[in-house]
């Protein structure tokens, strides 16, 4: 009886959707800050090239250091975007292994209640006698 809506009924499928949706939207932000750090390096290298062809832009040296500036934040907000995508991708694949594994022996039978384990049964038989 292992069929799709069991497995959903798991109590692990719920922490597993959650983990899934967030790692995709971590790797969505993570695209975001991988197209405006390229971004901004073209742009830096646009004002790098027009401050050579002409030295007339007072302005010029400020907003590269601005763009330097920013490009360093979003690398450094894009490295952690990283290593939080994976640390959750380790815990997905985690809770996967787990959800994914057989349950046997005596887990079955007190996961589903059907029958007591010896111990209780030893410990019924206790409670009987006196």
């Amino acid at each position: 009886m292992s069929s799709v809506s069991d497995r959903e009924s798991l109590p692990e499928s719920h922490p597993l959707q959650q983990l899934t949706r967030l790692v995709h939207h971590l790797g969505e932000e993570l695209a975001m800050f991988r197209k405006r750090a390229l971004q901004a390096e073209a742009t830096l290298k646009g004002y790098e090239n027009a401050k050579a062809s002409r030295s007339g832009d007072l302005f010029a040296e400020q907003r590269v250091g601005e763009l330097e500036k920013e490009n360093a934040d979003l690398r450094s907000r894009l490295e952690y975007a990283t290593n939080e995508t994976r640390a959750i991708l380790a815990q997905v694949r985690f809770l996967r292994q787990q959800s994914e594994r057989p349950v046997t022996g005596a887990q079955a039978v007190v996961a589903n209640g059907s029958e007591p384990t010896r111990a209780s049964k030893s410990a019924n038989r206790g409670r009987g006698s006196r």
